[in-house]
């Protein structure tokens, strides 16, 4: 199975819409009123699954409450990377903090490297790339 898309309570697409288009490397492709929630969303691809930013339509809805008692974003979200060390250099590049100078080992065989919540929206974000042969295993 894969992820078809992780959510991501965020108080403004106007300001989110940017931030993540960087931090992807691609452009939200869609945006949409979902009238029956309550919500403004905004879809970018991310490998075979999706991020949706999700905004409200309104002061007091679902959102702005999630947002009130938990902050923006969720825990983190993993994104495999071909190259972490290349897309560490990007990230940087485009005004990212890293909490880490370079990718260390983390589960399921895979070098890791996150990037600070404070750099997205609350989001912490994880780079995995497979160590395969890199890690001697």
């Amino acid at each position: 199975m894969k992820i078809e898309h992780i959510g991501i309570a965020v108080r403004s697409l106007e300001v989110s819409i940017p931030l993540y288009s960087r931090l992807l490397g691609v452009p939200c492709y869609k945006t949409e009123e979902v009238g029956s929630e309550g919500v403004i969303t905004a879809f970018f691809a991310a490998g075979e699954g999706k991020v949706e930013l999700l905004e409200d339509n309104g002061a007091s809805g679902v959102i702005s409450r999630y947002i009130d008692k938990k902050g923006e974003g969720i825990h983190h979200i993993a994104f495999a990377v071909t190259d972490i060390w290349a897309e560490m250099a990007r990230l940087k590049a485009e005004g990212f903090e890293l909490l880490q100078d370079e990718p260390k080992r983390g589960a399921d065989n895979k070098l890791v490297c996150f990037v600070h919540p404070k750099s997205a929206n609350g989001v912490l974000v994880e780079l995995c790339q497979d160590a395969g042969e890199l890690m001697g295993s």
